[in-house]
């Protein structure tokens, strides 16, 4: 029955009981009591009838067919309810005051929803409008710095290049990537997500996580996409912004004149001529960084539909988004189309129907990057007295090493393309069998269809070089990977007695992930052409060029959670998982998982009234274990998956053998978490603080321990064993500030400030196991990190120097007597044995930063809005892996401070083509990779809405941004927020590609 056949009957009973009204319209405006901002959203109803509707972005409502004795009940989450009697008014202005004491705001927590009144978990919110003023091409930029705890590092600045998510630091050596749930589904890769798409993100740091058991091992990232509003009409809004791009940071190097110098130099301390004989003509040379770099455009173009009846909501959308690289610019872009649906509706009254749909279509070019060998590491070691072109061709690299080539040929040739199409999204049905009893029920789905061509062209780059392809090739890599989870669970809520409330959950969840995938590799194609760079076109296929994979996990859980409120003062919250994985045998398959917390809310006591400062205080606290298998699939049986080769009558066959080394006993990896801390409002809500310490325990890690090589590990195909080997502590405080403050009617001002400590040890290792060792540096030399009991994880672990050597008396009275000379690295002889050796390594450096801090500033002043936000990390160590030091490679100008006799240095050594242990791994490679990025500055402007009504449009912004704008570090290399994403392998950077600076200019409109 509609709202206006509602009034129509109550009016026709109102006058046969002699009463007489008159209908009106009423507009209005529900604004903030503390601010003055429209508040959108807004449910405004006729009391005592269904008739209502919702406030429009800037809190504008219209009503209509009103009788005038009509009373209006106002209500939005976070502010007191209001009730408004029309009378004969027709323009209504509502202020809201904030609920202080119900802090009502939601915060999703894994199956269900509470308030952060009633939070007794660590969990930390970012909204969406702090996401839209970063304008990210990926969300993890977004929650770079936005919230303690949470630490973000880039795998690479390259478009569509990827991102490490930290939660509480590194607690094992396998994944330590946290569960993400968008809307409820799985997501793996945040690529194909579009940022502008997003409400909220909620990030479950502590115990709370255990909800979701195995999964929530390493935190859960909840994220949620933009809604559409009942009884709202049809809202079109237009996102879009257009960007140029450049690097933000290049390496001095030695110009050709200063790197002839050297090179003379290094020959004539190696006892050989000096090869340049004749300086004069050199000048400045080839700026071979200034080759490879270039402007690049970037841009995003989005439009949403929201709104909804009195049985439903939608919110229907689509972008488009394309980057090209600063490096290589359209042969390492990319490109993403998405679509995406999310609607509910009430079927009948009680039972309500949820559809998410999302689509994706991305195209990545890729160029050879973080690698020995890759574009920017040759345009760091090509020699600048080489010009690009020569003779109409692409110069050589002769006499450079054999995997320094000309970067410019090596983007020339390089036809690398990945293209991926992603569909998922949610089917659910919620059911009330009364106000206390829910059930909902979800099935979530993926759908990632990719595929891969690479091109590889017949190619000479010069002797001996390692890229040199004497036949052209094109490799391709097709494969499909679904995922299935079903949710089912009852919600039971009830006050059981004045003051006592309780909700329970129940419920079910099962997952099934399926995986295919097909390579091929054919030679010879035609013309030597990408024209003609298809499998169909190759002319030979050989032995071993082919190969498949395929393979499932599945996992089932049963869950419950009850949560107990006494008298909105005293919290507890308890929680029980039982996960059972298909990565464990039969004896080891279930594991039970147990969290309880509690909260107690100080400022609800008596003895609190008095202190007038104090707005709201809440003590909380947790514990729980939550269990983690990320391992390869079946790790506990043998399978024949190994790569074997086997002669039979003179001919050369491909064959099979025993793959990864198994072990039928592994069992579930467990995280053990404490936490307590607490949450305050003061002084009228202007200051608010959050501030959490935390104890995070893995036990029974599992590892790939290393093993004899008699049992075959090293062959083709083949792994080292799975075992529980192992315990890891992180240690940390975790402190949010904000600060809100309205200076009059027109001027706002915003302050939020994070910082996180995190300690990292090593508790234990399987008996006979004294170290596990990872990472690589240069060519031919050992592992640079280590994990050891007492260490953090991956710290660095080389050679100490001390200083140079500056006579020939200091080298003859030192451990290095006859392998060193006057101008070489002074090694402290840690055992004293009057040798340097690899026994005398220790930790020189740590991977891990000690602290990570975000800044974020707004101010407001009528139509004017100005943003700023910088993210740091301090006191972590970075190796520079990146220079190939050969006798004709370039180097960093810092050489020019090189020692040149005695006296003239005493940090940087002498050059020379002869022999010498410079190029030893010690602290000499390794730097202080402590820095602060001015992350995002904005300035935007929205036209006043008498201006607006002339054209029918209901919000104008225009806004201009500056990304990643400055970086205040004292390290030499590219990015100084970097990792590979692997713990014996973060931190060593082989020339990393740059995080880009963007400058871009956008609008916002809603229709």
């Amino acid at each position: 029955m509609s709202g206006k056949f509602t009034l129509i009957l109550s009016l026709m009973l109102c006058l046969s009981m002699g009463q007489a009204y008159a209908w009106q319209r009423v507009e209005g405006q529900v604004l903030d009591a503390l601010d003055g901002s429209g508040i959108p959203g807004a449910n405004v109803l006729v009391k005592g009838t269904s008739t209502g509707t919702t406030t429009d972005f800037d809190g504008n409502f219209v009503l209509t067919d009103l009788p005038e004795d009509a009373t209006l009940v106002i209500s939005f989450i976070g502010y007191e309810k209001k009730e408004v009697v029309v009378g004969n008014q027709t323009q209504l202005t509502i202020t809201m005051d904030l609920d202080i004491a119900q802090l009502s705001e939601v915060v999703v927590i894994g199956y269900g929803t509470t308030t952060q009144k009633e939070l007794t978990g660590s969990v930390s919110v970012v909204d969406g409008e702090q996401i839209s003023k970063l304008k990210p091409t990926r969300v993890e930029q977004a929650l770079q710095g936005q919230t303690p705890g949470l630490q973000i590092s880039s795998q690479s600045g390259s478009p569509g290049g990827g991102f490490n998510i930290r939660v509480r630091g590194v607690t094992t050596n396998g994944d330590n990537s946290p569960l993400i749930l968008v809307d409820g589904v799985r997501y793996d890769d945040l690529a194909t997500l579009n940022p502008n798409n997003i409400e909220s993100i909620n990030v479950l740091k502590d115990a709370s996580a255990g909800i979701y058991g195995v999964q929530g091992a390493n935190g859960v990232i909840l994220i949620t996409t933009k809604s559409g509003t009942k009884n709202t009409k049809p809202t079109l809004s237009v996102n879009s912004y257009y960007g140029i791009q450049e690097t933000s940071r290049s390496i001095p190097l030695l110009n050709a004149t200063e790197y002839a110098l050297l090179v003379n130099e290094a020959h004539v301390n190696g006892g050989q001529q000096p090869p340049f004989t004749d300086l004069s003509g050199l000048g400045a040379g080839t700026d071979w960084q200034n080759k490879v770099f270039d402007q690049a455009p970037i841009m995003d173009h989005n439009l949403t539909l929201t709104g909804g009846g009195d049985r439903s909501t939608y919110a229907i959308g689509g972008g488009f988004f394309s980057q090209e690289g600063i490096v290589g610019r359209d042969k390492a872009d990319y490109d993403r189309i998405n679509f995406n649906a999310k609607t509910t509706y009430e079927v009948v009254d009680d039972l309500r129907l949820d559809l998410v749909l999302n689509y994706s279509k991305t195209e990545r070019n890729i160029l050879l990057e973080n690698v020995l060998g890759s574009v920017l590491f040759n345009a760091l070691n090509m020699a600048p007295n080489i010009r690009p072109i020569t003779g109409g061709t692409f110069s050589l690299a002769d006499g450079l090493g054999s995997e320094v080539i000309n970067p410019q040929a090596q983007i020339a040739n390089t036809y690398n393309t990945t293209w991926q199409n992603r569909l998922n999204g949610s089917v659910g049905l919620n059911y009330d069998f009364s106000q206390a009893l829910s059930f909902t029920s979800r099935l979530g789905f993926n759908y990632n269809n990719f595929r891969n061509k690479n091109f590889t062209p017949e190619s000479y780059y010069g002797a001996g070089k390692v890229f040199n392809q004497v036949e052209s090739s094109v490799s391709e890599t097709q494969g499909i990977g679904t995922d299935i989870t079903w949710d089912n669970y009852l919600t039971w809520e009830k006050e059981i007695a004045e003051g006592h409330d309780l909700k329970v959950t129940l419920g079910t969840s099962a997952y099934r992930t399926d995986f295919e995938q097909l390579s091929v590799t054919g030679f010879g194609i035609p013309n030597n052409s990408i024209d003609f760079a298809d499998i169909s076109q190759a002319r030979e296929f050989r032995p071993g060029a082919g190969s498949s994979i395929q393979g499932n996990f599945r996992l089932l859980s049963y869950f419950t959670r009850a949560e107990y409120n006494l008298k909105e003062k005293y919290l507890l919250s308890a929680m029980l998982r039982r996960d059972g994985s298909t990565r464990f045998g039969p004896e080891n398959k279930f594991g039970y998982f147990p969290t309880v917390s509690a909260g107690w809310i100080l400022s609800e006591e008596d003895f609190m009234s008095g202190v007038g400062i104090v707005d709201f205080l809440k003590l909380r606290g947790s514990y729980g274990i939550t269990g983690n298998d990320k391992i390869g699939d079946f790790r506990y049986v043998s399978s024949l998956n190994g790569e074997a080769e086997y002669t039979f009558e003179n001919n050369l066959t491909q064959g099979l053998a025993i793959g990864a080394i198994s072990n039928p006993e592994i069992r579930w990896e467990q995280n053990k978490q404490f936490n307590v801390g607490f949450d305050a409002d003061l002084l009228d809500s202007r200051f608010s603080v959050t501030a959490d310490y935390f104890i995070k325990t893995t036990d029974d890690l599992l590892l790939a321990v290393p093993v004899s090589g008699l049992t075959g590990v090293a062959a083709p195909g083949s792994a080292a064993p799975v075992a529980n080997a192992g315990s890891v502590r992180n240690t940390g405080i975790e402190l949010g500030i904000g600060y809100h403050e309205t200076i009059g009617s027109d001027f706002t001002l915003d302050v939020n400030y994070n910082i996180t400590s995190i300690s990292n040890e090593t508790l234990r290792l399987n008996d006979g196991v004294a170290f596990i060792q990872g990472g690589a540096f240069g060519i031919g030399q050992l592992p640079p990190t280590r994990w050891e009991v007492g260490q953090p994880i991956g710290y660095f672990y080389g050679l100490q120097t001390n200083g140079v050597f500056q006579t020939a008396e200091e080298v003859a009275s030192s451990a290095q007597a006859g392998s060193a000379q006057p101008g070489d690295l002074r090694y402290v002889d840690q055992d004293n044995d009057g040798d340097i050796d690899v026994d005398d390594r220790a930790n020189i450096g740590n991977p891990i930063p000690d602290f990570i801090m975000g800044l974020g500033i707004s101010l407001g002043y009528k139509g004017f809005d100005l943003s700023a936000f910088a993210d740091a990390q301090l006191g972590h160590d970075i190796v520079r892996n990146y220079e190939r030091n050969l006798p004709f490679t370039n180097r960093s100008s810092y050489y020019t401070q090189r020692w040149h006799g005695p006296g003239t240095s005493n940090d940087f050594p002498r050059i020379s083509t002869g022999a010498n242990d410079n190029d030893l791994f010690s602290d000499f490679w390794v730097e202080d990779g402590s820095y602060v990025r001015i992350k995002n500055i904005q300035l935007g402007y929205t036209l006043p809405e008498s201006t607006l009504e002339k054209i029918g449009v209901s919000k104008l912004r225009i806004y201009a941004t500056v990304n990643n704008l400055y970086t205040f570090t004292d390290y030499q290399g590219y990015d100084p927020n970097i990792s590979s994403g692997d713990p014996l392998s973060a931190g060593i950077d082989i020339g990393y590609y740059p995080q880009a600076r963007s400058y871009i200019v956008g609008l916002n409109i809603n229709f």
